[in-house]
């Protein structure tokens, strides 16, 4: 639903929605771009909301990296381009 939400508000102010695959973004480090044998993984890492990257030594919040590495990915996907028209 957010999504949706998200599509519509970027619509109507003429702005550009891009999706991107979020798979991974909690265990991949935004510093380095390595998913370490220390990040957390599977159900039992979900409790893990700290964790330092063992490669750069990066300690991270959870979520905080996620969302760092969501914006990357938009970054990455908008500087290919968009290959939709916008509004449809």
């Amino acid at each position: 639903m957010i999504k949706t939400q998200l599509e519509y508000k970027s619509i109507a102010t003429q702005g550009v929605f891009v999706e991107v695959n979020e798979s991974y973004t909690t265990q991949t480090c935004s510093c380095c771009g390595l998913i370490s044998q220390s990040s957390p993984k599977g159900r039992a890492g979900l409790r893990i909301r700290e964790w330092t990257c063992a490669e750069c030594g990066t300690t991270h919040d959870r979520d905080i990296n996620s969302a760092k590495n969501i914006l990357a990915l938009g970054h990455k996907r908008l500087a290919v381009g968009i290959t939709r028209s916008l509004g449809g």
